[in-house]
């Protein structure tokens, strides 16, 4: 069975001249990737949240091209390693987000590695969490420049190699840059904007262009937010979680319109493509004001989260737990504010970034299609597909064949199937989710109220069989089900050894911008 998508594509207003997608391939532009951490979807001004306040993402919303149905995967390891790699997250080893399964495979040709070889010069400002062992660092996987915290988030330890530098907090962290740990003073969203314009006010004038990853570990948990940031929130009655999270999605913002200011300044804005992205659906700090509630949902309850009327948060494979925003702005060459409804996914923006760059793209490797051929026309035939999600994170010496019928969620244009438990965390007390596959219209019933598997069995037939192809090509790829752990955390072996070393640990200070 066939289906074709309609796909469009835009950006940024005000522009004396629009080129055709023709003209993009091989145009090798600057290019900026921004993505924030559990995020998702609705948190956006412009995506109609009730409260928060973000004009710059907002002027991002205006000005680009806007993939309004863009699926990654339920948290954030997984879609970082698609984003890398160009395929399936699972495809690149990532099984969780720690226990050495966060690891990307050592053989993935990444995304900087092929925009290097094209001529550019790379930097990655933030998150990595693909690997904490020096082989799988940014500098060892094709990045110039490297100013990163350690594991999933700032101050996290586990009992495996995933952890960040001992003690480390969201104001003045200690940072590894480019293999060494510095001290730095300022809040740490702020700190990573501030190295990642100081560096591109650096290579802005050389000859090659640069691709800047600008990757903050907010607005993830532990919800600490600047003060002034938070304070309007616990103002409007908000609790400390939920200002928190509100408070550094607005900090986030202001970092963006920095950002935006900086590349006006530099006259850098008609020669560099930027995207903005989160890695996963939102998590649960998204909560309304205390004592607040939106409204009553079907059963008549009270609701004080806002997910842009969709089912399911991070860790989930429904609608809500996948979805994120992806604006692309290019100032001059592709017309503005129009939205593209049709889904896209996570590894096409590894095609689709090296097609615009001209950089020579793995074939045998990259699954993700080209975006770049749905600009010219927004009306071309663009074939349907399956996109296939699975929540992962089971017990280390699990065998992962035994999780397949569990946990997964298949996606089309049209239709979303929904695994057994794969709606997320039960809610404390709840009756265990029921063992049965679940199906969704999502063109019909964005908000997933009506589950129609019973009267459409052929649909989930075709699903499912194409799900069992694509588990039987990945599970080989698996490549750290059987990895014992590290006997060490190497965030902490380096900052004691370093720490010990003549030099110590010094002070690193903000750009000069």
């Amino acid at each position: 069975m066939k289906r074709f998508l309609i796909l469009t594509l835009t950006f940024s207003l005000g522009f004396s001249t629009i080129v055709c997608a023709d003209d993009l391939a091989g145009s090798k532009p600057n290019i900026i990737v921004l993505i924030t951490d559990d995020q998702g979807y609705a948190p956006v001004g412009r995506h109609g949240h009730p409260w928060i306040k973000t004009p710059n993402m907002d002027t991002l919303f205006d000005t680009s091209t806007r993939f309004d149905r863009m699926l990654v995967a339920p948290t954030c390891s997984p879609t970082r390693a698609a984003l890398m790699g160009g395929r399936h997250p699972m495809k690149n080893g990532i099984t969780h987000t720690i226990l050495e399964r966060e690891r990307m495979n050592p053989e993935t040709i990444t995304l900087p590695q092929i925009l290097r070889d094209a001529g550019y010069t790379t930097g990655i400002f933030g998150k990595w969490h693909l690997g904490d062992e020096d082989t799988h660092q940014p500098h060892n996987r094709g990045f110039d420049e490297a100013f990163i915290h350690g594991a999933g988030g700032i101050g996290q330890a586990y009992a495996c190699s995933c952890a960040d530098a001992p003690g480390n907090k969201y104001f003045n962290p200690v940072i590894r840059h480019n293999g060494s740990f510095v001290k730095t003073d300022g809040y740490c969203t702020d700190l990573f904007y501030n190295a990642g314009l100081g560096w591109i006010k650096d290579v802005k004038d050389k000859d090659e262009p640069f691709f800047a990853y600008i990757t903050t570990n907010a607005p993830h948990g532990p919800f600490i937010a600047p003060p002034e940031n938070e304070k309007r929130f616990t103002d409007l009655g908000f609790g400390e979680k939920e200002a928190g999270f509100y408070g550094m999605i607005e900090n986030i913002d202001e970092n963006i319109g920095l950002l935006l200011e900086k590349l006006n300044e530099w006259k850098l804005m008609e020669n560099t493509l930027i995207v903005f992205m989160s890695d996963n659906g939102m998590t649960g700090g998204g909560s309304g004001p205390e004592g607040k509630a939106l409204g009553q949902d079907e059963n008549g309850s009270d609701m004080f989260r806002y997910n842009a009327g969709m089912k399911g948060l991070k860790g989930s494979t429904d609608e809500g737990g996948v979805r994120v925003p992806f604006f692309m702005r290019w100032d001059g060459k592709i017309k503005p504010n129009v939205k593209v409804d049709t889904i896209a996914a996570h590894f096409d923006i590894y095609p689709t970034l090296a097609t615009i760059a001209g950089a020579k793209i793995p074939m045998k490797q990259v699954e993700g299609r080209s975006l770049v051929p749905l600009i010219e026309d927004p009306k071309a035939a663009w074939e349907d597909r399956f996109l296939f999600t699975h929540k992962a994170r089971w017990a280390t010496g699990t065998e992962p064949d035994e999780q397949q019928w569990i946990n997964y969620g298949v996606r089309n244009a049209q239709y979303r199937l929904v695994g057994p438990n794969g709606g997320g965390k039960k809610k404390k007390g709840a009756k265990e989710a029921a063992p049965k596959v679940l199906l969704f219209d999502i063109l019909k019933d964005p908000t997933q109220k009506t589950d129609i598997a019973a009267q459409h069995p052929e649909i989930i037939k075709e699903m499912n069989e194409a799900y069992d192809k694509f588990w039987k090509e990945t599970r080989p790829l698996m490549v750290n089900e059987e990895t014992p752990m590290s006997e060490t955390r190497p965030f902490h072996v380096w900052f004691e050894e370093q720490s010990k070393s003549e030099g110590g640990i010094p002070d690193w200070k903000k750009r000069d911008l």
